[in-house]
């Protein structure tokens, strides 16, 4: 058994999972749970961890597995309180939705072992609620893990990092590696950009129509559809377009300028070239 002790700091959705299938494919760690008393209540009735630790400096002893699975600001931050005073034998990583700064503060703490210490991930899984009551031990099962190295591409054949990666396949998990730029450019359009997009148009509903019931009566699939992700908390993304603000803005730019587009040729043959382009893309419905 590689990983005696994983220690899950933030055990909601997905770090709940995370712990929910690892127990279900019974990989035999002890995992450590750290969040607010509450939650890690629920985490431990849920099955999802063995033992709760609401002080991260804490939770982190005698782990070789160290799980950051908090909104990207507090992942930063927690690099820089917990990678100075854990053994150079753990592996640190993380499940956040950004990742070059969080690679830079990482590359600030490590150093030159930086790319053995740390490894940035991003499972590409979610509900539109983030809380430990949605977690479930499929959330991942042939879901996208990315790799996102800290150092150069070689250091993912570290001993650690390789049984890591067996680990998320054991559960489930498709394993790819992407490089942090390609990552946040990437990301902005297949999931800030829709995130967005969902919370305007939730938005204008808002104060287009009020509470008027007739709106949620007649309303059918593709508005559940287009607004499902709109109640997605502030609270983490926030961090995200802080943290990819560049690329969101770059995507949002041109998304303005294709409905300007739309807009104008309501009436033209322009918009039956629009139709015709995007159904061409067809992406693969998520299980």
């Amino acid at each position: 058994m590689a990983f005696k002790q994983i220690t899950i700091i933030g055990t909601g959705l997905i770090g709940g999972s995370f712990g929910l299938a690892l127990k279900a494919a019974g990989c035999g760690s002890r995992v450590v749970g750290c969040d607010r008393a509450h939650v890690l209540d629920r985490a431990r009735k849920m099955g999802a961890v063995d033992a709760g630790v609401e002080d991260p400096l804490v939770a982190v002893q005698g782990s070789d597995l160290v799980f950051l699975s908090t909104p990207v600001g507090a992942i930063i931050d927690l690099i820089e309180r917990i990678g100075p005073v854990i053994s150079p034998d753990v592996l640190m990583t993380d499940a956040g939705s950004t990742k070059q700064e969080i690679l830079s503060r990482a590359r600030a703490v490590f150093g030159a072992e930086a790319g053995r210490r740390f490894l940035g991930g991003h499972p590409m899984a979610g509900r539109e609620h983030s809380t430990i009551f949605s977690a479930a031990p499929g959330l991942f099962h042939n879901a996208a893990w990315l790799f996102v190295p800290c150092g150069a591409t070689e250091e993912l054949q570290a001993p650690k990092i390789l049984e890591y990666r067996h680990l998320l396949e054991s559960i489930g998990a498709r394993v790819m590696e992407v490089k942090a730029e390609v990552h946040d450019r990437l990301c902005a359009w297949i999931s800030h950009l829709p995130q967005m997009i969902s919370t305007a148009l939730a938005a204008a509903l808002v104060d287009e129509f009020g509470d008027d019931p007739a709106l949620h009566a007649i309303g059918g699939r593709a508005l559940w559809e287009m607004t499902r992700i709109a109640s997605s908390p502030y609270s983490m993304w926030r961090d995200i377009a802080h943290t990819n603000s560049g690329n969101i803005e770059q995507a949002l730019a041109q998304m303005e300028q294709r409905l300007a587009h739309i807009r104008e040729n309501l009436k033209t043959p322009g918009l039956r070239e629009e139709f015709e382009k995007a159904g061409h893309f067809a992406p693969g419905k998520p299980e």
